[in-house]
């Protein structure tokens, strides 16, 4: 089944409503700027192939479990309320109703996810279905109204101005809504993955709240989980990243090297996103993204990616050779091994509530159907091999060794390489052992509804019971009534385990979009800036009057009272940032860029546009306290004489604070500006009076500035 890749977007055939925000705003401008088709690829929501129905009848079923979850919510409400018995019975009739309609949805949306047809690769026929993971399905969110009003309050500058930004991020998200079941398809959930982070710096407080809210649908039960909190959109992104690999997986072609090395990869991959997604976050309140599912579900993925090994050693044909078949028993025992922890897991509370049945029973079917395999390959080395003049007998008993736990009591491996007898009767044991597990393969298959559509499977399973029950048949001896014998178990043992493996495009470098806002270490969501205040500077004799450091953006150090341009920067404060010079912006320029454009200056001037942080950190550059040796000391003085002075102007007698009790309380404050001293009291102090370099002057440090 192919994927119908969007060609720059969706322009003609999406309904009234453009599916990018882009090509909305290209019709309402009709500019060049917004005029430019959305350059995020997805698949086209609207292209009718197997997998664009399966997600549109999820999302379709996920709206109308919410529609009955809220019947429910509303009739247990008049439930409680009301005390007629009249309208108590006909609201609990009602109940009755919706609780049943929420069950056959539940069982709808298992349907959903155990369509697993849907996924695989068109030129597999001959191979057990893998399992993949569907994408998780979630709203559209608006960021303009949000992200303007944030632009306006925080960074004092017109939301209407970065529309485009705004779309863009709003296309990539849409777009990863229906990713392509390919590399491209990876790459778009990683660059928005690798977005969120910067959108969170930019947008996102703890103390404010950003009326955006992130609704994502379980992926087993369609429960929607609405919250502001962008950790939900993060790790459903990821979740959806994990899925993409499996469907990549499940979508490879087994029938070549190739196509097994990728399904192993994607496999892998899968399981190292997981892994990734339940280390980091640990606290989000959905039944899909819970540690115990997650944890489950990355078992699953390596189960499936061993699978894909084993399938890979028998793909070139297996020897028929003594030790070539101990070996493929061996590695067929280690896959039904790994399915039957998965399925263990599977069976266990609260997961067995919400996997679907079809999951545990494929599980449990591949358990019986691999088990039976590692005992076919044994009975056939023992059976069709004897012991030659040319063999290595210390070799094939060590590997023999190596296959058992223990024999039946009175045999040893030695004993099975020579007697040819002995040899008969554990190949019959493990022969008959192949049968009962090939039988109880069918059964569980027959159990299942969803199994049972899967012909491919029952053909498999069908076929290797026959194979078994012809050779049973071919060195069996009806006169024989004692070969009853238990076969022992096999050691699983393999060469090439399969391992999580976390992808490396989870952690990339992604374009900033909002970018034009400044560097994102000064202009980000906890810096609060004041509004941006212009000045004129006219030079004089070549001097500006102030010096600059710093990497973007430029930061203002020291101002020269004595250099005539001083005059023009009466609004400037030491510790300011240049952010704009003219009409040039130049939050994110260099020193020298910054310096290059100022010398262009000539005597008319140029507009400057400065900002101040509004925290401790960068107020202390405002002060004098730069130009004094102890700025701790300094500090410290200015907080006592501050204290002083309210007192004998308050007439109040203040009990004073211990030294200790003081220091643990302003141990913050002796480094802020909360324990400096205001303007008027600065010009009274001494070190002020007989500093002469840089005089104190109230109109530098007004506090009304910032």
């Amino acid at each position: 089944m192919t994927d119908t890749i969007l060609p720059k977007g969706i322009g003609e055939g999406c309904g009234e409503k453009p599916y990018f925000k882009k090509i909305e705003n290209a019709d309402l401008k009709q500019s060049a700027v917004s005029g430019r088709n959305c350059q995020f690829q997805g698949c086209n929501p609207f292209a009718q192939t197997g997998r664009s129905k399966l997600q549109n009848q999820r999302a379709g079923v996920n709206q109308q479990i919410i529609k009955q979850m809220r019947m429910r919510a509303g009739a247990e409400n008049l439930l409680k309320a009301t005390n007629n018995n009249k309208v108590r019975e006909m609201v609990g009739l009602e109940l009755s109703y919706v609780n049943s309609n929420l069950q056959l949805l539940m069982e709808e949306l298992e349907a959903l996810n155990s369509s697993v047809d849907v996924y695989q690769s068109p030129q597999e026929m001959s191979n057990i279905p893998l399992i993949p993971l569907g994408l998780k399905e979630t709203k559209e969110v608006d960021f303009s109204v949000a992200f303007k009003d944030f632009i306006l309050e925080h960074y004092s500058e017109d939301g209407n101005d970065y529309e485009d930004e705004i779309a863009d991020l709003m296309d990539l998200r849409q777009a990863c809504r229906t990713p392509a079941r390919s590399e491209a398809g990876m790459e778009l959930l990683a660059k928005y993955y690798n977005t969120l982070p910067l959108m969170e710096s930019r947008f996102f407080t703890p103390n404010r709240q950003s009326g955006l809210f992130f609704t994502w649908y379980d992926s087993f039960t369609g429960v929607p989980l609405c919250q502001q909190n962008i950790s939900l959109e993060k790790a459903s992104v990821l979740f959806n990243m994990a899925a993409l690999f499996t469907q990549i997986g499940t979508r490879s072609n087994r029938q070549t090297l190739t196509g097994l090395d990728q399904a192993v990869t994607s496999f892998q991959k899968a399981a190292g996103v997981l892994n990734h997604l339940r280390d980091t976050f640990t606290h989000i309140p959905s039944y899909d993204l819970s540690p115990a599912m997650l944890a489950m579900l990355s078992s699953m993925m390596l189960a499936q990616a061993q699978e894909c090994l084993f399938e890979r050693s028998v793909l070139p044909g297996i020897r028929n050779h003594f030790l070539s078949l101990l070996r493929m028993a061996q590695e067929a025992a280690k896959v039904s091994d790994i399915y039957d922890q998965v399925h263990q897991s599977m069976v266990q509370t609260p997961i067995k509530d919400n996997v679907p049945l079809f999951w545990s029973s494929m599980c449990q079917v591949k358990t019986n159907h691999y088990r039976s395999l590692a005992h076919y390959f044994l009975a056939t080395a023992l059976l069709d091999h004897q012991l030659g003049p040319n063999d290595d007998e210390d070799q094939q008993e060590k590997t023999l060794s190596q296959v058992y736990d223990s024999l039946p009591e009175g045999r040893s491996p030695l004993d099975l390489l020579k007697k040819r007898e002995e040899r008969r009767l554990i190949g019959k044991a493990h022969l008959r052992r192949a049968v009962m597990s090939h039988e109880e393969a069918l059964r569980v298959h027959g159990l299942c509804r969803h199994l049972k559509k899967l012909d491919v499977l029952e053909e498999i399973l069908q076929a290797s019971l026959e194979r078994s029950k012809d050779k049973f048949s071919a060195n069996d001896n009806k006169d024989e009534f004692t070969d009853y014998m238990e076969a022992p178990d096999i050691i699983s043992k393999t060469e090439h385990s399969a391992h999580p493996e976390l992808p490396s495009n989870t952690k990339v470098k992604v374009k900033d979009f909002f970018q034009r806002l400044g560097p994102l270490s000064f202009f980000n969501a906890k810096q609060r800036w004041t509004a941006p205040r212009s000045l004129r500077l006219v030079p004089k004799d070549g001097e500006l009057g102030f010096t600059l450091k710093g990497e973007p953006p430029v930061q203002v150090v020291s101002l020269n009272p004595s250099c005539a341009a001083a005059v023009s920067l009466a609004l400037i404060l030491e510790g300011d940032y240049i952010v704009a010079v003219g009409d040039i912006d130049c939050k994110g320029m260099s020193v020298s860029q910054v310096i290059g454009l100022l010398k262009d200056v000539g005597e008319e001037g140029v507009d400057l546009r400065v900002v101040s942080l509004m925290d401790g950190n960068a107020s202390m550059h405002t002060k004098s306290a730069t130009y004094c040796g102890l700025p701790k000391t300094y500090s410290m003085i200015c907080l006592a004489y501050d204290q002083e002075d309210k007192s004998a102007k308050g007439g109040k007698v203040t009990k004073k604070p211990s030294f200790l009790s003081w220091g643990l309380k302003n141990r913050l404050k002796s480094a802020s500006t909360l324990s400096l001293p205001s303007a008027e009291y600065s010009s009274t102090l001494p070190w002020n009076k007989t500093c002469t370099t840089f005089p104190g002057s109230s109109s530098f440090n007004d506090s009304s500035l910032y």
